[in-house]
């Protein structure tokens, strides 16, 4: 039997040879602008990108995920990408509106009367894409590519340890808050800051901030904000229609094959309607766990808190239009 078996067994070896997976033909890392996170985090979308990509281009194109301050800060991670330092990111638009207002009505703030198929339409059918990518390469300078891919909103306005009643209660506090919030409430009279999420809570327990706004619901359990605050206020106008980014090096993008190129694509649209779906449910049964078991009390946002940040949106929108011309051509569109 061993004239048999031993050129069966070579051909099993031969075979076991050739099903091995083969090296990764392109090979990235990307940092996240947040730390790592569970089901319905913004974490957990992007690993659910990475995934989708590995398993659409059959391990052509890997991906190693990295978490906020891996390898830059956080709020880095533009400039780390167009500079090659990393090959991309998980992001938000939002931090860079120091740079130029058009960040607003490109991922996030008041868009008229937009929802998120409105808006979706828009970057898809209406020029939107498009113009973020010109925006960044020819505004910002920046050396990347954008693909649209966490919807995390509408959100919620915040964490406090006080019922807020009034517009009175609330101005008086030092709030953390993100990108168009931040601009708006700091006119209006607020004294907003804008931290890293993963500063967020030590930043509370230290009396540096009196209050916080991130994401909601699950996002912010996970977190522990309800082991510092125990009132949780909604509804919030500041990201009713809020979408985070994932920036590619362009030159890292101009080197893929026509094929992969799609892959990343279909992956990010992909991403972006199955985990916003599921970003709903985990949300709801976090706020049942925060009222049911941490004792938190949910309240409404009082009215004149709403029409005071409006108020002040529509003065600054008449201003950033004379001084940004990036966000009257965005706002135009």
């Amino acid at each position: 039997m061993k004239p048999v078996l031993r050129p069966v067994a070579a051909l099993a070896f031969l075979a076991g040879a050739a099903t091995t997976v083969q090296a990764a033909d392109f090979e990235w890392k990307m940092q996240a602008s947040w730390p790592p996170g569970g089901p319905g985090t913004q974490w957990e979308n992007f690993t659910m990108f990475v995934d989708a990509v590995d398993k659409m281009s059959a391990g052509r194109l890997k991906i190693e995920p990295l978490p906020g301050g891996a390898i830059v800060p956080a709020f880095e991670v533009l400039d780390a990408t167009s500079r090659e330092v990393i090959d991309g990111a998980h992001t938000a638009m939002g931090y860079w509106v120091g740079r130029s207002k058009a960040a607003i009505p490109l991922s996030h703030g008041p868009l008229f009367g937009m929802d998120y198929i409105d808006f979706f339409g828009w970057l898809y059918h209406g020029g939107g894409r498009e113009l973020t990518d010109q925006w960044y390469q020819e505004k910002l300078k920046a050396n990347v590519v954008s693909f649209p891919v966490q919807p995390s909103g509408p959100q919620a306005l915040g964490w406090y340890k006080e019922e807020i009643k009034s517009w009175e209660d609330f101005k008086g506090l030092k709030l953390r808050i993100y990108g168009l919030g931040n601009l708006v409430f700091n006119a209006a009279g607020v004294s907003a800051v804008q931290l890293p999420g993963a500063e967020i809570l030590p930043a509370a327990e230290r009396g540096v901030i009196d209050a916080a706004e991130w994401v909601g619901g699950i996002a912010d359990l996970e977190f522990g904000f309800h082991t510092v605050w125990k009132y949780t206020m909604a509804p919030g106008v500041h990201e009713q229609v809020t979408v985070g980014d994932l920036l590619i090096n362009k030159d890292r993008w101009d080197s893929l094959p026509a094929d992969l190129k799609a892959i990343v694509e279909a992956a990010a649209v992909q991403t972006f309607w199955v985990w916003k779906t599921k970003w709903h449910i985990h949300n709801a049964d976090a706020y049942e766990e925060m009222v049911t078991k941490h004792g938190v009390k949910k309240i409404r946002t009082p009215q004149g808190i709403l029409d005071s940040f409006m108020a002040a949106y529509d003065e600054l929108a008449v201003q950033w239009e004379e001084e940004d011309e990036w966000y009257k051509k965005v706002r135009d569109s």
